[in-house]
């Protein structure tokens, strides 16, 4: 891993662990985009350079660039937009010069007019075809520029055959569908308007032509980003595709003033042999490098959530009841849900007191703390802190804090209303509640969640109301660094009605993201598998609940296998479970304490798909390839289904693997298991297997 340079044809080589990323600068100062893909000697890298193809297709358009700036003859999507005082908004934007490290090289771009500098930096990491892009504008003058479209990346795929596309199409319940489209010509774009990145469309993507599993050129980027997206990928005709990713230009500006700078979000991109190996990188990436790093190599606990059992009903007794069950069955954290706080009774009022209420706790919430810590367990609480209902007493005394227009009726959704983040005063009063809560009492978990999209996006308090799109989030990031300052062991979970803020932008600043509201298991199969496609498994939390949605009765050991391949948590109504039942909670916590490091730490190679197969198989192997959990699940398969041969990967063809499955007992070589494989006969309904598998 390294950068290296050709001073004498300008070109720079980012130099991964199997991968050559490679830039040059033409004799005019355009740079383009060489070469990604397999390495080749340094030597043979040659910057391009095109003639106008004829009177309506100029050579900037042939080009990859790495990063294009509105104006002159490009007609391609670009990149940046920039307003300046004189009112002139074309760019034109010529190479400077650049500065390079070991695992990171910076170009500098200068506009051949206006005091404007762009540096994009690039960052190498050892083990990894990973590269994270960043772009800073800087506004070396005494003027504002105005951007109306400052993306954060542009990425120019190597080959000029078609591509395939995925990225994710889904609602409420029903995160993370995957979906895709060969892009023949024209442009997709995948995108949220609604301040969150939402439940739709995921921001990132993935590009192939012939890939699996296992094999195939697959390319991959994703947008650190929690707030409105924009994903465009085009096709010309000349075969070029192009990928552009960053903040949404919908209703957006950002008002540079002079002698200040503003880096966008960053993206992480990269290629690898297949999709398993794309996910295997991005979730190692992940934890060495991206989470919270107060808890990215540590295993997340087994936690019970109180919300499913209880909603807003919510006592010390009623709770402690609850964490006693949830005690005998191993969970390690209780977390109470919505419900306790203000006068909350049910969705129409309270949001915004973050005040415990008196009634529902008389004698304070640490009475309630101290039964929990009591039974061994940590305590964690529920907030929603952009939030307010009308019916509150934060509203009464502040309507203005709300996002609004004096000119239109605000909508609520869910009864509430969103408040504008952007203000000084409203991010103070979030902090300052959560922080004093935090310091008087034993919380060691908070989730935030986030139950409605913005909308009357009127912020008064702001000289261009259009950067609120770009304040709203970065004021969630600034408020939770500032609490994880201040409270370092507190765990923070990322919650928007489910899955809608369950991106990379929202991994840099949470443990973890709650997956979807819906924790039906036989749903959950695929919504976790396509979250695992491109985030770290140890990120996923994942609910054993009593939902059965459509009736269909899933056995509590098959809901437990489901939820077993993430951060297990519980969240049923254990005070309606038998001592069978419980016991039942018991083994399968135990187990997955036994086996969370392989699940949360390891490599994860998918081996049947639900979809395709009828069967899911999941492997998680740890680094070392010596010890495995498989599982195996099933819901339905048809009756004259003939038996799977299961081929498992990643294993160690030198090494002998031992493992009982079936009332056989297996000692085979990696070689044998993943070349041969074994019989998988699955006709049973809710069929349901969790095999541990170690070396001899």
């Amino acid at each position: 891993m390294a950068v290296i340079i050709n001073r004498e044809k300008n070109i720079f080589v980012l130099d991964s662990e199997s991968r050559h990323y490679v830039i040059g600068v033409d004799k005019y100062g355009t740079v383009h985009n060489i070469h990604w893909g397999r390495k080749c000697p340094i030597e043979d890298y040659e910057t391009p350079y095109s003639h106008d193809a004829g009177h309506n297709h100029r050579m900037k358009d042939c080009f990859r660039e790495e990063y294009t700036g509105f104006g002159g003859t490009v007609y391609k999507e670009s990149a940046i937009k920039a307003f300046f005082s004189d009112a002139c908004r074309e760019l034109d934007l010529k190479y400077k010069d650049f500065k390079a490290e070991y695992n990171s090289l910076e170009i500098t771009l200068n506009d051949t007019y206006y005091p404007l500098e762009i540096v994009l930096k690039y960052e190498l990491f050892d083990g990894f075809d990973i590269i994270r892009k960043s772009v800073t504008v800087k506004n070396l003058g005494e003027d504002k520029i105005i951007f109306e479209k400052l993306m954060s990346g542009e990425i120019n795929l190597p080959d000029i055959k078609q591509y395939n596309i995925v990225n994710t199409i889904g609602n409420w319940g029903a995160e993370y569908g995957e979906v895709k489209t060969p892009l023949k010509g024209g442009s997709l774009v995948f995108e949220s308007r609604r301040g969150t990145s939402g439940h739709s469309n995921s921001p990132n993507f993935i590009a192939y032509q012939n890939a699996d599993e296992k094999s195939g050129d697959v390319f991959f980027a994703n947008l650190v980003w929690s707030g409105s997206f924009k994903v465009e990928i085009s096709r010309d005709v000349r075969g070029i595709t192009r990928a552009l990713l960053g903040i949404n230009p919908i209703d957006f500006e950002y008002t540079l003033e002079g002698h200040s700078e503003f880096c966008a979000p960053e993206i992480i991109f990269g290629m690898t042999e297949g999709f398993g190996e794309m996910s295997r990188q991005l979730g190692d990436y992940g934890i060495k490098h991206h989470l919270p790093r107060e808890f990215a190599k540590t295993p997340l606990p087994v936690l019970y959530n109180s919300w499913e059992a209880t909603e807003f009903d919510v006592s010390t007794e009623g709770q402690t009841a609850l964490a006693q069950k949830a005690a005998k069955a191993g969970c390690e954290l209780f977390v109470m849900d919505d419900g306790w706080f203000g006068e909350r009774k049910d969705d129409h009022a309270g949001l915004g007191d973050w005040y415990v209420n008196k009634e529902k706790f008389p004698n304070g919430i640490d009475e309630l703390i101290g039964n929990v810590n009591s039974l061994g367990m940590d305590f964690g609480l529920w907030f929603e802190p952009e939030m307010v209902n009308p019916d509150s007493d934060l509203f009464r005394a502040h309507p203005d804090w709300a996002y609004h227009y004096d000119t239109r009726c605000a909508h609520e959704i869910r009864n509430q209303l969103v408040l504008n983040m952007t203000r000084n005063d409203v991010q103070e009063y979030i902090f300052e509640r959560m922080d004093t809560l935090l310091s008087e009492h034993n919380i060691k978990y908070i989730k935030w969640d986030m139950n409605r999209s913005l909308s009357e996006t009127g912020a008064q308090n702001l000289n261009n109301a259009k950067m609120l799109w770009l304040l709203h989030t970065k004021a969630v990031y600034d408020i939770v660094d500032r609490l994880r300052k201040n409270h370092p062991d507190v765990q923070f979970e990322s919650c928007s009605s489910g899955g809608g803020r369950a991106d990379w932008g929202a991994l840099k600043h949470f443990d973890m993201v709650w997956t979807s509201d819906n924790t039906d298991s036989i749903d959950r199969i695929v919504i976790q598998k396509n979250y695992a496609m491109t985030r770290p498994v140890k990120t996923m939390r994942a609910w054993v609940t009593d939902i059965n949605w459509y009736n269909r009765n899933a056995p509590l050991e098959f809901r437990f296998n489901i939820a077993m391949r993430g951060a297990l948590s519980l969240g049923g109504n254990l005070k309606n479970y038998t001592d069978e039942e419980i016991e039942i909670c018991r083994k399968n916590v135990e187990l997955y304490k036994e086996i969370r490091p392989l699940v949360q730490f390891g490599s994860l190679y998918r081996l049947l798909d639900i979809d395709r197969d009828e069967v899911s198989a999941d492997l998680y192997l740890d680094r070392d390839n010596n010890n495995g959990v498989l599982f195996i699940a099933a819901v339905n398969t048809r009756c004259m289904k003939e038996p799977e041969i299961l081929r498992f990967d990643g294993l160690d063809d030198e090494k002998v693997y031992e493992f009982d499955f079936d009332s056989a007992h297996y000692e085979k070589s990696g070689a044998y298991l993943k070349n041969v494989g074994i019989s998988l006969d699955v006709k049973k309904q809710y069929y349901n297997k969790i095999i541990q598998i170690k070396t001899k």
